[in-house]
């Protein structure tokens, strides 16, 4: 990988996916942490909806994450 081409990005490219970057890390994440909080004192996990798929989007999001501090 270390002799991949350089990808260039252009500054509005930039502010694109550090906007993206800031709404996930600071608006939807914490709406999902406290969701997944809330699912998981309800009980049973195994059953819980709201659980399961805070979990899946919690792991997607934080992917995405990822994959954009990457990018910058």
């Amino acid at each position: 990988m270390a002799d991949a081409r350089p990808r260039f990005i252009t500054p509005d490219g930039f502010a694109r996916v550090r906007s993206e970057y800031e709404r996930l890390f600071a608006v939807e994440r914490p709406k999902l942490v406290e969701t997944i909080s809330w699912a998981a004192s309800n009980g049973d996990r195994s059953e819980n909806g709201d659980y399961i798929y805070g979990r899946k989007r919690l792991r997607e999001v934080d992917r995405r994450l990822s994959h954009l501090a990457r990018i910058m």
